[in-house]
């Protein structure tokens, strides 16, 4: 019997992804654990492997397709003595994610003729539709119960909808509103590129928009003077040629050790209970092509500067050639985001959710200050924390950052 391929779940948050690339061609024999793709999700680029062994009979999806959703078939293997015709019945468009939970309930005969009655529907079963047909229902005010589905085990696919409007099915009162908002009118004359939104992008847009939509900000601000950090920094980057600590090394392990003396900063809002973490888990983020990721460094408060150092290092360099697994860079319980780099002076990060702050670190530079009443100059590095009103109150906040603050200006504390 053929066996579907069906696109994975490479991460607990992917609901589709990209066929980037077919490693292996019809007619190529498959043994389990072989890589027969890469699939592109919103954060790195996946590999993904057969769990079944024949015969890769036909090609479901093509390469370069876009918004794949995840348990949709992407190609069929074939068992042994099985030729290619036996592949005819699979169809890309279908997602079988009810098939298993369906299989028991369903005799094993042939697929239901297109014209069979939806009678079985009205007594409550489940009906089978592809992600795609049911989104098209739902924008043309159709009810999925009255639609006979053509697909495999009666699945209703696209062309199963668009018979459905053509015929009139869809109620005539129901002009359902766009999906998503029409695009600004590009001005007469302009001269513009379209460049395809990347799964990466989509993500990052409807995250930050959520984020900014639901979660009441607040901002607070802190100067910290990093002289003494830079005289550090050098001494111990000068005693190895195998370790070589940034600026940013010192602020992660400066905001986990202050995040263990505040821990009701470390939590999320949950509508029947804040969660405060038990672990400290620093997610920094990483620019790369088309967006960014946030790799996490795991109980980044029982680390010293060098290991924060090495996995950053190797974190930033796997993050640019999308080879991060999900796992690293999913979860963490607060972020911070380094524009120094960059020369920013000072700036407010959007909190990443479920997380309740972000900090943004800008450049260190130097500026005048007054110490015991007199001039001098120091160089100055501004530190603003975004933070979730519903978890961190103001108070809780100016602890935090205090605690930062004395950290990253006494260095030394941080090595003990």
């Amino acid at each position: 019997m053929p066996i579907p391929v069906l696109m994975p779940a490479l991460s607990p948050t992917m609901t589709e992804g990209t066929l980037a690339k077919w490693l292996k061609g019809e007619g190529d024999s498959v043994v389990s654990g072989d890589i027969i793709a890469e699939v592109e999700t919103d954060k790195a680029t996946m590999e993904v492997e057969a769990v079944e062994e024949g015969v890769l009979g036909r090609i479901l999806i093509g390469e370069g397709t876009e918004g794949v959703p995840i348990n949709t078939p992407i190609a069929v293997l074939l068992e042994e003595g099985e030729d290619s015709s036996a592949a005819e019945g699979f169809s890309g468009d279908a997602a079988p994610a009810a098939a298993p939970a369906a299989a028991p309930e369903a005799a094993p005969a042939p697929a239901p003729a297109p014209a069979a009655a939806p009678a079985p529907r009205a007594n409550g079963a489940r009906i089978i539709a592809s992600p795609l047909a049911r989104r098209m229902a739902e924008q043309a005010g159709i009810d999925l119960g009255a639609v006979n589905g053509s697909g495999p085990r009666g699945r209703i696919v696209k062309r199963d909808i668009e018979a459905a409007i053509a015929g009139g099915t869809a109620p005539a009162a129901a002009a359902p509103a766009p999906a998503v908002a029409a695009p600004t009118p590009v001005p007469a004359g302009a001269a513009v590129t379209e460049q395809p939104n990347s799964g990466m992008r989509k993500v990052i847009a409807q995250r930050l928009q959520e984020s900014k939509q639901t979660i009441p900000h607040f901002y607070l601000s802190v100067d910290c003077e990093i002289d003494d950090l830079l005289k550090i920094r050098k001494d111990l980057n000068g005693r190895s040629d195998d370790i070589k600590l940034s600026v940013n090394d010192f602020v992660v392990r400066a905001l986990a050790l202050a995040l263990r003396k505040v821990p009701e900063a470390n939590a999320s809002w949950g509508d029947a209970a804040t969660l405060l973490y038990n672990t400290v888990d620093v997610s920094v983020a990483v620019a790369v092509d088309g967006g960014l990721v946030t790799p996490v460094v795991r109980n980044a408060d029982n680390k010293g500067l060098a290991q924060i150092s090495a996995e950053m290092k190797d974190f930033a360099a796997r993050a640019r050639e999308g080879k991060l697994a999900p796992e690293e860079y999913q979860g963490g319980s607060f972020s911070v985001s380094n524009l120094g780099m960059f020369g920013i002076k000072e700036f407010s990060a959007i909190i990443n959710p479920p997380q309740a702050g972000i900090l943004a670190v800008g450049a260190g530079e130097q500026r005048p200050v007054v110490k015991d009443g007199a001039l001098s100059v120091a160089t100055v590095m501004s530190c603003t924390l975004s933070g979730d009103h519903r978890v961190v109150d103001g108070a809780v906040g100016a602890r935090l950052l205090a605690a930062f603050k004395a950290l990253i200006e006494d260095p030394l504390t941080m090595l003990l």
